[in-house]
């Protein structure tokens, strides 16, 4: 079966197994038993190492598998029509990308890994399959569909009547509680986006994501060197958040 992009440049690398894989209770075979793992090993169809800056698929490109995250961090965006990204969301360690294109057919959007990683492939058709057979499976894709939506939307209406620290500590805490869950500390992060790419996503211009940062330094919330960064108040981010819903609500 062809990859979805064959000129990218991603390397094909030994076929993974959900069973021995140490993210499989944070991705699709959360509460399989062995023989679903076992039927979902056998639909995984390879696992590949993609170098940063390389693309998993782009937009308008046929639809033919989705996407787990192994390692890396990536992002997705695509182009409005005067040609400028636009970003949508960044991902990392047992997320699934590709899920924008299940009503098309198509991507909607483009994914481009921002450090090297490992991804697996999973031929959606096969997938399809499996899921009418294995009802725990049809649960927990549901519930990763069901949570990919309401994370963009959930984000999306916060960012739009927040000021700008506020925007930059909801990304901030949501950053902390994915590493959290990960098992990485949700305190020392080291940011795999560029200013450039945060003012992107958050709809700030760059001096604006440069002088937020400073500002939450300054409050005592976060130490910053470049790309390395100490939450030092988790909780007066999180205060912070919830003085913008309440000051909109």
């Amino acid at each position: 079966m062809p990859s979805a992009d064959p000129n990218r440049n991603i390397l094909p690398v030994v076929k993974p197994a959900c069973s021995t894989c140490r993210l499989r209770d944070l991705c699709l075979p959360i509460g399989l038993d062995q023989d679903g793992l076992g039927k979902l090993d056998m639909l995984i169809n390879q696992r590949q190492r993609v170098r940063a800056g390389q693309h998993i698929y782009r937009a308008s490109q046929p639809f033919h598998f989705l996407y787990a995250i192994r390692s890396g961090f990536f992002k997705s965006y695509d182009s409005g029509l005067d040609g400028q990204e636009r970003i949508h969301s960044f991902h990392m360690g047992s997320e699934i990308m590709g899920l924008d294109a299940i009503s098309t057919d198509r991507h909607t959007s483009s994914a481009v890994a921002l450090e090297d990683g490992d991804v697996c492939e999973i031929p959606f058709s096969a997938l399809e399959d499996l899921i009418r057979t294995v009802p725990t499976l049809q649960r927990q894709f549901h519930k990763i569909m069901s949570q990919e939506i309401s994370k963009d939307q959930d984000v999306m209406k916060l960012l739009g009547s927040m000021t700008a620290e506020q925007r930059l500590a909801v990304l901030l805490v949501n950053l902390s509680a994915r590493f959290a869950a990960l098992g990485y500390s949700p305190t020392e992060i080291q940011l795999k986006m560029s200013r450039e790419e945060i003012g992107n996503y958050l709809g700030l211009k760059l001096e604006t994501v440069s002088r937020t940062f400073s500002k939450l330094q300054n409050d005592g919330l976060l130490a910053v060197e470049r790309r390395s960064l100490r939450i030092c108040d988790l909780d007066g981010l999180k205060r912070l958040i919830d003085f913008g819903r309440c000051d909109h609500s």
